[in-house]
């Protein structure tokens, strides 16, 4: 069974609580990702900040993303796997924890982050459908709870 440490990206990126949302959103763009990972200067993972935080805590609030910093709206205290970790006991993590990226961290320290799409290239494709199908459960409002906007019914 592969481990965690053969398919997880093991060069990344990461922010520090002090830097802003517009950093952060800035990253993601140039990167083509939807998380980084905050960490202090030693490179202890702090927190996460993904796009879905930066819409739902900083633009629909209507704050100023270059005004807002990380330690305000990032999830902090995330929960990480470790290298040495078996592939399926992290994708029943995640599924359970209902989160399609997931840092790794070796005493503290980030050592790298792996995707549903990282385990799906290297490992059994089934596995990542599963992690997914779960993650992936529908959150709709039920009908008359949307104050603004369109709706089709």
């Amino acid at each position: 069974m592969r481990t965690l440490a053969e398919v997880m990206t093991d060069e990344v990126l990461y922010l520090l609580p002090t830097d802003s949302v517009l950093k952060a959103a800035q990253e993601m763009k140039k990167l083509n990702v939807g998380i980084i990972p905050i960490c202090d200067g030693e490179q202890r993972l702090l927190g996460v900040i993904t796009d879905r935080d930066i819409v739902l805590r900083v633009v629909a609030e209507g704050d100023s993303p270059d005004k807002v910093k990380l330690q305000d709206i990032a999830s902090m205290d995330p929960i990480s796997g470790q290298r040495d970790w078996r592939v399926a006991d992290a994708v029943d993590l995640m599924s359970r924890n209902q989160i399609r990226r997931l840092p790794i961290v070796e005493q503290g320290r980030l050592v790298g982050i792996v995707s549903l799409g990282d385990i799906a290239v290297h490992d059994s494709e089934v596995a990542a459908s599963v992690a997914l199908e779960e993650i992936s459960r529908p959150a709709m409002p039920r009908k008359g709870e949307m104050d603004e906007g369109h709706t089709t019914a």
